[in-house]
């Protein structure tokens, strides 16, 4: 088990073998979720977004209803 400790500005340092191994670097945004008493923390990365893609179930409405509104933005284009 790896402890961290909070400090007064409510930050923590992740070790730095679990940075590693997460290749978790300056900069990387992580996402943090309360679930009752614990604290569950993942890096996004593009691996996070590809895990998660599909999660809403939209079955390609969303996709349909975007390519529909581009389509209808390219027609009020100014073409020369």
């Amino acid at each position: 088990m790896t402890t961290a400790v909070v400090t007064s500005k409510g930050q923590i340092v992740i070790p730095s073998k679990i940075r590693k191994r997460l290749n978790i670097k300056r900069g990387t945004k992580l996402y943090i979720e309360e679930r009752g008493e614990e604290l569950v923390v993942k890096a996004v990365t593009p691996a996070y977004f590809e895990k998660i893609a599909g999660v809403l179930q939209t079955k390609g409405k969303l996709s349909k209803a975007l390519l529909k509104e581009r389509a209808k933005d390219k027609e009020g284009e100014f073409r020369p």
